[in-house]
């Protein structure tokens, strides 16, 4: 296992991720460069889903997970968040008791008494926290795989085609199955759309 230290990094300028990706390949340090370009990110939609005690492990686990898998990774896509949190969420399938619990304990908390926001009170990005109880509530109705999917979506702000790219799923399978879980939140929320969900492409 190699270790990347969290020290701050320098600015890497125009070097996209694919790039970093690439140079690891001989240059195992290099992988570094993607580490601190996105942990922050990352680490924040562990924490929304899992909590932050769960949060630093997991988060860990994912870059570990990607420096192992780098070979694998396609080198035309210089954007590697989508591959990060496709990573991240396959590890978050494995604590789905601790995302349960998690739920179960916003839906009981007051709206009113949680604060706290995703990046840095971004209006297009919403958390649980903001969301507050209702929205808790409905995510416990939702299968796992669509709570995966709509999450990439609305908290960690993924286009269609980038959440494809993160579940390995075909456009068509993601359109279809938002359109769904749309329809079960608006019904939830009186037809209002909390998740600010757009119909039309991202």
């Amino acid at each position: 296992m190699v270790m990347i230290d969290t020290y701050p990094h320098p600015d890497t300028g125009e070097v996209s991720d694919s790039e970093s990706i690439g140079a690891s390949l001989t240059d195992p340090e290099r992988f570094a460069d993607v580490f601190h370009r996105h942990w922050d990110e990352i680490h924040r939609y562990v924490a929304a889903r899992l909590g932050a005690e769960a949060a630093e492990d997991v988060g860990a686990e994912t870059f570990t997970v990607a420096f192992r898998n780098r070979g694998k990774y396609d080198l035309t896509r210089p954007d590697a968040r989508p591959w990060l949190y496709g990573i991240a969420t396959n590890l978050i399938g494995q604590h789905r008791r601790v995302e349960k619990r998690r739920t179960q304990l916003l839906a009981r908390t007051p709206a009113e008494g949680v604060s706290g926001s995703f990046a840095d009170g971004s209006d297009a990005r919403v958390t649980a926290e903001l969301l507050g109880p209702r929205i808790a509530s409905a995510l416990k109705r939702l299968s796992a795989a669509d709570r995966d999917l709509l999450l990439l979506i609305a908290w960690a702000d993924l286009t269609y085609e980038e959440a494809a790219e993160a579940l390995r799923v075909p456009m068509g399978t993601v359109r279809s199955r938002l359109h769904r879980i749309r329809k079960k939140i608006r019904r939830a929320f009186g037809n209002a759309d909390p998740t600010r969900l757009q119909e039309e492409d991202r």
